[in-house]
């Protein structure tokens, strides 16, 4: 599908990677890693063609389709969320308007036997097998299907869209994507702006997906459940594992140990001969030998081992100021906008050096409490902040609290206290924040929004603070710039209050959780690890799913419902014995398809076939159309397939 060959890239005159090779077929879902200005960006681009390589080629196979999704978009269109997702369904009337063309075109020439003509045929066949896998006449279901799965309410669907912020644009982007499901999807860190239900959405879509997917993600949960395979650039070269994630850094590391002990083994050898060349390159009898192991030496290819490691980057946030017993205390508080009520009756104390896990489904209240934390007022009752409690404050949206004129250096430089006051390690703290050297001199207003996300976050570590609230603080880091954020966070000496949908970020970092759910607060102590044990949930993404088990019903309470289960239950066999006999029909309608198909392929490789050309003719037409039609059934057998697992889910 795609090969790459001796790829060469770089900025003013500086290679980011060179000399890189490989090859990908449509089953391969890799994931692409590596520490950023690594080149994971420059080689998506590369890919889609929007920049070119200094040296070597990419080549596609013919008619190989790309869909590309970069980190940051804007979309400027005054549609309607439905109408913009929908032009994703453009492609159809193209290419069947080429087939019209090509048939046209077919039968007002008689040059059956020249090569010119031969291509139309095999167009044309591809073109049906590539019309088959969609069903026209479903695409409104299609882009219904697909704006829910990523997040959107049917109600929204009217909205124009530029009346959305970036994020909620984005995943429009990633919905036009999808539906026009190209050969090879490419993907700039795609979960940055999508809730858990929507990257569990996006998982199940994508390991059912029949094309390729290349993707840059912080997410490692994300990464082991899509990918099978991984790319790993690091020192301008790109390493090619067959695996996912956590299977990848098993692998890498076997790879950097027999890198070590290599490089040992030449140390050592090096050495041996600049001993014997020092001591013999004065004695005559020795003076030629001794130039011969020289000139051997400058010719040999000094092994590298691969700088992967972020061990000797450590921040750390300064002492934390002594705040009284009681951080935040809720007392009777709600907070509704206009009808809606968010939550109701929530009361909670958080004492002086806790650390705290805001968990819950999106939309169940984690941020609204994070900006009433912030000072915003309740609709009733009270939040108090207790006494000298200094708070550092981090949003998930940066745009109103930092100095959009300010350099990226002057907006830490300026709030510095003496510790920090120092080029080198400001420097070194923009670094472990995604900053390179060419990035310290710009304006904040020209920074991307991850940009600006990622500086806010640095410009916590340079104040006193004896309150950190930390609302989605990982979306914008690489994975090695969260790992040196939670190690600076588990050093940290106040109290913690952190909102994320990352359990590895969490584990080993908080002591308390406090659940959203239903409008209330509910209290957990112990760590988040804990805190799912006692929900029995096998990980986080279930329980923010379907946060509550459901409760054991009271003796009275069975009773009155039994006759309303076992009618559910009857109707519910009733469906599924529906659909399976739906699913049998389908079944026998694929096979006979299959059967068709191999008669006529058995028909076009018969030589006697060649000689009659409007014969030939025929068949190929007849190819393509039995293999639309094969197409079709095939996708509504798998989604009966799908709908039959749901309702025996539910059984």
């Amino acid at each position: 599908m795609l090969a790459v060959s001796g790829l060469t890239a770089g900025y003013s005159g500086t290679d980011i990677f060179k000399n890189i090779s490989f090859q990908v077929t449509g089953k391969d879902n890799i994931g692409l890693i590596g520490k950023n200005g690594a080149g994971k960006s420059t080689l998506l681009k590369l890919i889609k063609g929007l920049i070119n390589p200094t040296e070597g080629g990419i080549v596609f196979q013919p008619n190989v389709t790309v869909g590309y999704l970069p980190q940051e978009i804007r979309v400027n269109s005054t549609l309607s969320i439905f109408d913009e997702a929908k032009k994703a369904f453009a492609f159809i009337l193209e290419k069947e308007k080429e087939i019209k063309r090509i048939e046209h075109e077919l039968a007002e020439r008689t040059d059956y036997e020249s090569d010119s003509y031969m291509e139309l045929i095999t167009k044309l066949s591809e073109l049906h097998e590539k019309l088959g896998m969609f069903d026209a006449a479903d695409t409104d279901s299609k882009t219904e299907r697909t704006l829910k799965g990523l997040g959107f309410k049917p109600e929204e669907f009217q909205k124009p869209i530029n009346e959305f912020s970036g994020g909620w644009q984005m995943r429009v982007e990633l919905a036009k994507i999808l539906l026009a499901m190209p050969d090879i999807i490419l993907l700039d860190e795609p979960t940055n702006h999508l809730d858990i239900e929507s990257i569990m959405w996006l998982e199940d879509f994508f390991n059912s997906y029949p094309g390729c997917i290349m993707m840059v993600s912080h997410d490692k949960m994300f990464l082991d459940n899509v990918t099978n395979r991984t790319f790993e650039l690091v020192n301008g070269k790109l390493y090619d594992y067959k695996a996912n994630y956590s299977k990848f850094l098993e692998l890498r590391e076997e790879r950097l140990l027999l890198q070590r002990a290599a490089k040992k083994n030449q140390d050592q050898y090096i050495k041996q001969q600049e001993r014997f060349i020092e001591r013999f390159k004065a004695k005559n009898t020795k003076a030629k030998q001794a130039q011969s192991k020289l000139k051997q030496l400058e010719k040999i290819e000094r092994v590298e081992v691969d700088d992967v490691s972020t061990s000797d980057i450590r921040i750390s946030f300064p002492p934390a100021p002594r705040s009284g017993d009681k951080v935040l205390v809720a007392d009777n508080v709600k907070k509704a906008y206009d009808t809606k009520v968010v939550f109701n009756g929530v009361e909670f104390e958080i004492l002086r050096g806790e650390k705290v896990a805001f968990v819950g489904k999106n939309g169940m209240g984690k941020t609204t409490m994070v900006k009433l934390i912030n000072g915003m007022k309740p609709t009733s009752g009270e939040l108090k902040i207790g006494h000298n409690v200094h708070l550092g404050y981090y949003a998930q949206v940066q745009e109103n609290t930092l100095d959009m004129e300010a350099s990226v250096f002057d907006t830490l430089d300026k709030i510095a206290t003496d510790e920090w006051r120092n080029v080198s390690r400001l420097r070194g703290l923009l670094g472990a924040f995604l900053f390179g050297a060419e990035d310290i001199d710009k304006k904040v207003k020209v920074l991307s929004g991850g940009e600006k996300s990622r500086l806010a976050m640095a410009r916590l570590l340079l104040e006193p603070y004896n309150l950190l609230v930390l609302d989605e603080p990982t979306n914008h880091l690489d994975i090695s710039s969260k790992e040196i954020l939670k190690n600076a966070l588990k050093e940290y000496n106040g109290t913690l209050v952190i909102v994320s949908h990352d359990r590895e970020f969490l584990q080993v970092l908080t002591d308390k959780t406090y659940e959203f759910v239903d409008g209330k607060v509910k209290e957990h102590l112990g760590t988040i690890d804990e805190f799912l044990e006692k929900k029995k949930h096998e990980n986080f993404r279930s329980f923010e799913v379907n946060p509550q088990k459901p409760e054991p019903k009271k003796k009275e309470e069975k009773a009155s419902s039994e006759k309303v289960n076992y009618q559910q239950k009857k109707e519910l066999e009733k469906d599924i014995r529906r659909l399976k006999k739906d699913i049998s029909n389908t079944e026998k309608k694929v096979e006979a398809k299959e059967i068709e198909l191999e008669e006529i392929e058995s028909k076009m490789a018969d030589p006697d076939l060649m000689g009659d050309i409007e014969k030939s003719k025929e068949i190929t037409l007849k190819h393509g159309q039995v293999q639309k039609e094969l197409n079709q059934y095939l996708a509504r057998w798998e989604k009966q397939l799908a709908e039959l697992e749901e309702l025996e889910k539910l059984a």
